[in-house]
Parts: C-alpha cells; sequence; structure tokens
C-alpha cells in the first residue's frame, strides 16, 4: 500500500470561490447602501439584505474547503466518496470508451446546498486526465454522463486496479476544474478538483466490487467509504 501523506494547505474558502465572494460581497453592500441612502422607509433595505444576504450565505456554504482526513490510515482497496452529496446511480454499465467492459458506476449528485470540492476516490497514480467539452443537461439525468461537459481521471491503484472518477458539469456549472496531473501519485484526503454551481461525480469499478452505500444516501466527501475493490 502508498505510504498516505497529508498535502492539503489548511484553507476554509476554496480559492476558486474567493473572486466571486469578494465581488459579491462588494455589489450587496454597495447596494445596501444605496437603498439604506434612497428611502425614508428601511422595508427595502431590510428585505434586499435578508434575501441576499441568505444567498449569499449560501454561496459561502458552497465554496467551502473543509479540512478533512480519512478516519483510518488503512485505505488498501477503500474507495471514498468523491464528493459531499447523495447516491444517485449504483448500477452497471458498459464503458466504452477506456476500459471496453462492464464496469460498476457509483454517482453522487451535488446540489447548491453541497460543498463542491472534489476528492480522489483511491490511493494510487494518475494514469490518464482528459476535459471533454459538452452540453450541460440536468446532472442527475443518466444522458449526463456522457453527454454533459466533464473530465476523466483515471487513477491506477498500487494493486494494479485502473479507477475511473469522471468529474460532470451541470444544468448551472459552467467551469470544471481538474487539478490531477498524469503521472503523479495521489491520495485520499487530496482534493482532485472543484465543480463550480450544482453538478455530480461518477465513479466506474470493476464488476465484482463491493458496494458499501445505498441510493439515496448521504455522502461525505472524503470519508464515506463507497465501495471496497476485490
Amino acid at each position: 500500500m502508498i505510504k498516505r501523506i497529508k498535502k492539503l494547505k489548511k484553507i476554509r474558502i476554496h480559492r476558486e470561490g474567493t473572486d466571486s465572494l469578494i465581488w459579491g460581497f462588494i455589489v450587496i453592500a454597495a447596494i445596501a447602501l444605496l437603498l439604506w441612502r434612497s428611502f425614508e422607509t428601511k422595508i427595502p433595505f431590510y428585505a434586499f439584505t435578508v434575501i441576499f444576504g441568505t444567498i449569499y450565505c449560501i454561496v459561502i456554504n458552497f465554496f467551502q474547503c473543509p479540512i478533512r482526513y480519512f478516519p483510518s490510515e488503512d485505505t488498501d482497496k477503500i474507495v471514498v466518496a468523491p464528493a459531499d452529496g447523495k447516491i444517485v446511480v449504483i448500477e452497471e454499465v458498459e464503458e466504452n470508451k477506456y476500459f471496453h467492459e462492464k464496469r460498476l458506476m457509483i454517482s453522487v449528485f451535488m446540489s447548491l446546498f453541497n460543498v463542491h470540492a472534489n476528492w480522489f476516490p483511491v490511493d494510487g497514480k494518475v494514469k490518464l486526465v482528459h476535459h471533454q467539452n459538452g452540453n450541460y443537461h440536468k446532472a442527475w439525468l443518466p444522458k449526463a454522463s456522457e453527454e454533459n461537459e466533464h473530465s476523466d481521471i483515471i487513477i491506477t491503484t498500487p494493486d494494479g486496479v485502473d479507477v475511473l472518477c469522471r468529474q460532470i458539469a451541470g444544468a448551472m456549472a459552467r467551469r470544471i476544474v481538474t487539478y490531477a496531473k498524469e503521472g503523479e501519485d495521489c491520495y485520499i484526503d487530496e482534493h482532485l478538483g472543484f465543480i463550480k454551481f450544482g453538478s455530480r461525480v461518477d465513479v466506474y469499478l470493476p464488476i465484482g466490487t463491493e458496494v458499501c452505500v445505498k441510493m439515496g444516501q448521504k455522502t461525505t466527501g472524503d470519508h464515506t467509504v463507497i465501495a471496497k475493490l476485490k
């Protein structure tokens, strides 16, 4: 088993959201100040502040960058959830792009209320990274896996098992960020990437892999064990 290392920086807000949060705060503060000064009654100011303050808090939650470590040092054959969200697909599918065989696909859907950082699902070495432009269907639809914009990351585990992790853009998402680099070692606890505003992550595993979750179950990225390899 590869010796696991802790390389995450201690940050709370993901760097992908820094600019959005700064500019969002400036715009909201400017409009709130204008409303305060422009009307004798303060109702428009209070209504705006409550509504957009709530929206801003949701966006802050969205861009959180949790500092997490898998609770056990033994990650041999363990597959963890690559994202916060809920399980929307557990099924055997024909994977004809890379493996040309049946694979077990487990999908995690992320809503606007979930943290959108993505983690590596297994320890190993990054074998392939490929970005594919595409459509923006709703992320929970089956066709989203193939037709939506997505990034594919294939990881080879220490036992030589290839695992495909696919970041998929949703109906609102317009930017997938992938940090994985071909040829680099990767570890559970490290961020694989980030997807902005509603999306999904698929994990393709060999047939015979033990499934450890059920449909509709909520997942915590880097903590929930979704499967165990043979």
